[in-house]
């Protein structure tokens, strides 16, 4: 039975889009909306567009702002950083293109928060993106969930294999639209490499072989004095509160900070990029529901590929540095398929373009992963890469940083998602969260 609260949420969520968002500006005071003749030509008014807030405003943030200014019809109108520089950096890099885009000498409509929960009282906006390091992804994504948001979040999609669980369950309870962040599902490349592995031009696929970076590890940073400007307690959130060094937090915003690299916060290179590559994998051989079963690491303890993934069919998938850079090759009984952001070709050459009739296909085309997401928003459908690819993607990872670290082979039931007989693996699943309010 649904309490009050709960109805009330959901019946204001059924506004027309137009209506929801006059009014809640209106009575927020973010903006004052205007004809369509007074903001000028190619201006789209706020009223006919979507809402958005980001979550996390460092270099993932600003590359998504990017993306979502120029090629979407959506509105940025809030973020919420820990980094007080970071805060005023976005709100210049936003404020100036909206300045530009009107034809003014100024433009305030971006309001910033140092704690995500602020921007999720704000009634005004529709969904959220969240480019915060992998530790926060869960929680906020349920959050924004439960305040009746729809998500764009980045890859991974989170830090645990249960905390996926808890993501596609709160997404179906509360009818929510959430995409996760691997683009690679809109290129042309990718798109072509998963219809000629699924067409059968390569025959029975027997090995697949993905290679990306290393496991996790532990923090071992030297310690560096905390600056001022960022809330470094809500930075590690709810994960351990490690010390401060500027290579895992940059006060700057043109680098990628390495705090992906370490288990406390992040998933290592492997869940970085794995969740690009082994997430092609999935998709190609149709695998997006469940994974594989068993899980056997290299013979040697020390080694950073190796790792050998066998699904239920038989296929192996494989952690291996091919010499391609990071990339996935398909071995099938009738040829071979090498993709990766740079390249797609198939052994024998014939198969790559085998019956094409159409007009040639640009491979450079990257699709417009972000449309695609504020597309589903509006028909209430799930986009390209939906919360349960990204579960599952997402799991695949975690799993093989586990079995890496765990040093012995291990047995994973895809349906229960729960490992066979073997109590320190199954902890491992799950992490407990540090009480950082």
């Amino acid at each position: 039975m649904k309490n009050s609260k709960t109805k009330q949420k959901e019946e204001k969520i059924t506004l027309t889009r137009r209506h929801f968002v006059k009014n809640s500006f209106l009575a927020a005071g973010l903006f004052t909306l205007l004809p369509r003749h007074v903001l000028g030509r190619g201006f789209v008014a706020p009223s006919d567009k979507i809402n958005l807030g980001y979550i996390g405003l460092g270099k993932q943030g600003g590359i998504l702002a990017n993306r979502f200014l120029t090629h979407t019809d959506a509105q940025i109108v809030a973020g919420a950083e820990v980094w007080a520089s970071k805060r005023k950096w976005f709100t210049q890099l936003i404020e100036g293109y909206y300045a530009k885009k009107r034809g003014v000498s100024k433009y305030k409509g971006v309001r910033t928060y140092l704690n995500y929960q602020e921007l999720l009282q704000q009634d005004g906006i529709d969904a959220v993106i969240i480019a915060t390091p992998d530790n926060w992804h869960a929680i906020q994504a349920i959050d924004a969930m439960k305040s009746g948001k729809d998500v764009f979040c980045e890859k991974p999609m989170t830090k645990t294999i249960e905390e996926g669980r808890s993501m596609v369950n709160v997404l179906q309870q509360y009818d929510r639209v959430l995409q996760v962040g691997s683009m690679q599902r809109s290129w042309a490349k990718f798109i072509k490499a998963n219809e000629i592995v699924k067409s059968g031009k390569l025959g029975k696929i027997k090995r697949v072989l993905v290679n990306v970076g290393d496991p996790f590890s532990a923090y071992d940073l030297p310690f560096q004095e905390t600056p001022d400007g960022v809330d470094w307690n809500l930075w590690c959130g709810p994960s351990p509160l490690i010390h401060y060094h500027d290579t895992i937090a940059p006060e700057v915003v043109n680098t990628y900070p390495a705090w992906r690299d370490f288990k406390e916060i992040g998933g290592g290179r492997l869940a970085d990029w794995g969740t690009h590559m082994f997430d092609v994998a999935q998709w190609c051989l149709g695998m997006d529901r469940t994974g594989p079963v068993s899980f056997i690491p290299p013979t040697n303890p020390n080694a950073v590929r190796g790792l050998r993934m066998i699904y239920e069919n038989g296929i192996e998938l494989i952690h291996e540095d091919f010499g391609r850079g990071w990339a996935v090759r398909f071995i099938g009984t009738e040829g071979r398929l090498d993709v990766s952001r740079s390249f797609i070709e198939t052994t024998p050459s014939s198969i790559l373009n085998a019956g094409e009739k159409t007009t040639k296909i640009d491979y450079n085309d990257q699709g417009n992963h972000y449309q695609n997401w504020l597309d589903a928003i509006k028909s209430r459908q799930q986009p390209i890469c939906d919360v349960e690819v990204g579960h599952r993607s997402a799991s695949l990872c975690h799993i093989a940083n586990i079995t890496y670290e765990l040093n012995r082979p291990l047995q994973w039931n895809p349906e229960k998602e729960r490992f066979k007989a073997d109590f320190q693996a199954n902890k491992m699943r799950k992490r407990k969260n540090r009480k950082y309010v």
